[in-house]
């Protein structure tokens, strides 16, 4: 058993009726082991990349944009910071939804606020390093408690990597 899974299905739940949010079918336990159902989805972004040679088009890479600031914006606004956001980590839709982009892998995020207060978690340093060390954000990599900032900075980095086809000063 993996309490991250059990975790990981409540925020599915918290996230639901959103666009871009896959739909949780089923979340239980079955013998010895934690399982979670959710909407079968497409390629990952990721696994697009690679079939267009690694580089994707300036129109692309702002279409996606639109979408994924979107879906992360959508879990802010739910009290929640993703903290792993990487090309992996976004789906593309089936059939009729083969355009929508879903966000996926609940399993690292954290309320980042109260929603009835509207209280924000405490500034913190000397953090481990939460999430994808390739796409984290500055911050991040200096140990700084995550906000809604660095899922945002992240997503900057994924567009830059989309247009360049790596990440980088050279």
């Amino acid at each position: 058993k993996h309490p991250q899974l059990h975790y990981e299905s409540k925020v599915y739940m918290l996230m639901q009726g959103g666009s871009g949010i896959p739909h949780l079918k089923w979340y239980g336990v079955e013998g010895e082991y934690n399982v979670m159902v959710i909407d079968l989805l497409g390629p990952s972004l990721e696994d697009l990349f690679n079939s267009c040679n690694r580089k994707f088009t300036m129109k692309t890479t702002l279409m996606l944009a639109d979408q994924l600031i979107t879906r992360v914006e959508y879990m802010h606004s739910k009290g929640f910071l993703h903290r792993d956001i990487k090309p992996d980590n976004f789906l593309m839709g089936l059939g009729r939804k083969a355009n929508q982009v879903y966000i996926i892998d609940y399993g690292l995020a954290k309320k980042y606020k109260d929603l009835q207060t509207h209280k924000h978690i405490p500034y913190r340093e000397n953090k481990n390093l939460t999430g994808t060390a390739r796409y984290a954000s500055v911050n991040t990599h200096l140990g700084i408690e995550q906000s809604r900032r660095d899922d945002l900075e992240s997503v900057g980095y994924l567009l830059l990597y989309f247009l360049r086809g790596r990440l980088g000063l050279v």
